[in-house]
């Protein structure tokens, strides 16, 4: 009997310990973190929704929602968000909101790529076609074949932009059907969004299974969808959201410094005080400020451009410019390597970042000033140059032809005066008194001619 007791016993200690340890659990998975993507999708958005996914675990997370209004962004930036996202264990929910937001071009492959896709009443998802890096447009050829393999076949023979074109919107489509699939959404629309930038309201998008909900606010998406199974990190999993903490987590210092550094705009800012810092450490070395800062600028400024796309041969010409604008000052060839560096400035400068993305794109304006100011900078120096030429030599033998001074000691035609803080031998065809002011004539040897003021 006391035996079977103890066992008793044993077994509700056991039983009690499970359910204090499976009441923690749940206890510990009681938050929803949101996360802000409100902006273009850079190589900065990218840094901070893959370090706060990863860092999420399902010990303390339930769920992660990515609030979104986005006009798109860069393709590798948001590849790498879309793996993040399938790879996590913790269900990954995107919610396009407020009323008016948008999740466009690369929004909508985020959307796709969701574990629950959500949105607010008034938003817009779509036009997800790629956009070729320094090209003007990006069309669908006319007479290309569609995905069935059908379509005109007296189509004229491609070019080399025609075939660029083509395999970056089938690679595209594929993409984004490959995401539908995994989740089973439209992948009929979602080719619609790729090949002809085609855009869907809320309501519509609900309608046509694009996405799966239509929420007013975090607490509204987080009731419908309580229950709900969605595919997390590759398995089917129900979700238990109701009486999730909502936990916002903006993005920190990092994230925001990244994005203001990966702007086109200062980074090519960045990149010409980078230049010009070093040039006038080089040209006066010592002064030790303008190098300092110019090797901070041109390193920030190359981590920043090794982040975007870029076009490395405008790179190239706005170095080159400058280094002939440089070289104009040193050579002096009358402004015609100075031109030549203005307008390797210039076109390289627009160039550089050609590009359609929203967001990354450089500021024609920031060019035009850029160029401005570099110009009169040159026309600047090129001016004192020449002024710097008509002045009168101040060392030397030369420069001591016309100097004043006064007489020391004096016998007939010879004797020495002070002249410039020295002492020297002197000689006149008059004599002169001790003390008498003089004016020098010439210098022949350590002797020099002198006459009176």
């Amino acid at each position: 009997m006391r035996a079977g007791k103890q066992a008793l016993r044993i077994a509700a200690l056991i039983v009690s310990a499970l359910f204090v340890v499976t009441t923690l659990a749940d206890a510990a998975v009681r938050r929803a973190v949101v996360l802000e993507v409100d902006g273009v999708i850079g190589p900065g958005m990218a840094d901070y929704v893959v370090r706060k996914i990863e860092a999420a675990t399902p010990d303390d997370t339930g769920l992660i929602v990515l609030r979104m209004d986005t006009p798109g962004g860069l393709d590798t930036s948001m590849r790498e968000i879309i793996r993040a996202m399938i790879a996590s264990p913790v269900p990954v929910v995107v919610y396009v909101a407020p009323g008016g937001a948008r999740a466009a071009s690369a929004g909508t492959y985020i959307t796709y790529a969701a574990a629950v896709a959500a949105m607010a009443p008034g938003t817009n998802l779509g036009a997800a076609t790629p956009i070729q890096i320094g090209a003007p447009s990006m069309p669908t050829p006319q007479g290309l074949p569609d995905n069935n393999g059908k379509g005109k076949t007296d189509a004229p023979p491609l070019s080399t932009r025609d075939t660029e074109t083509r395999k970056m919107i089938s690679d595209a489509v594929a993409y984004i059907r490959g995401l539908a699939q995994l989740h089973g959404r439209n992948a009929e629309w979602a080719t619609e969004a790729v090949r002809e930038a085609a855009s869907l309201p809320a309501s519509e998008a609900l309608k046509l299974k694009v996405i799966d909900v239509i929420a007013d606010d975090v607490p509204d998406l987080l009731r419908k969808i309580d229950g709900r199974t969605a595919i997390v990190a590759g398995q089917a999993r129900p979700l238990a959201t109701a009486g999730l903490e909502i936990v916002k987590d903006a993005p920190d210092w990092r994230t925001r410094l990244l994005t203001i550094i990966t702007d086109p705009n200062v980074a090519y800012l960045l990149m010409l005080l980078g230049a010009y810092g070093l040039i006038f450490e080089l040209s006066n070395p010592g002064a030790v400020l303008p190098g300092v800062v110019g090797t901070i600028s041109i390193l920030v400024a190359l981590f920043a451009l090794n982040m975007l796309p870029i076009d490395y041969a405008g790179a190239g010409l706005v170095l080159l410019g400058i280094a002939l604008m440089v070289a104009e000052v040193f050579i002096g060839s009358f402004g015609v390597i100075g031109a030549g560096g203005i307008a390797a400035f210039a076109i390289g400068s627009i160039i550089m970042f050609q590009s359609n993305v929203p967001g990354f794109a450089l500021s024609l304006s920031l060019v035009i000033a850029a160029t401005l100011v570099t110009a009169a900078f040159l026309a600047l120096v090129f001016v004192l140059l020449l002024r710097s030429r008509r002045r009168r030599v101040v060392t030397g033998s030369e420069a001591m032809i016309g100097a004043e001074g006064e007489t020391l000691e004096w016998q007939g035609d010879n004797g020495k005066i002070r002249i410039m803080g020295e002492i020297w031998k002197a000689h006149a065809r008059q004599p002169l008194l001790p003390g008498a002011r003089i004016r020098v004539v010439s210098r022949k040897d350590l002797v020099l001619t002198v006459e009176p003021m």
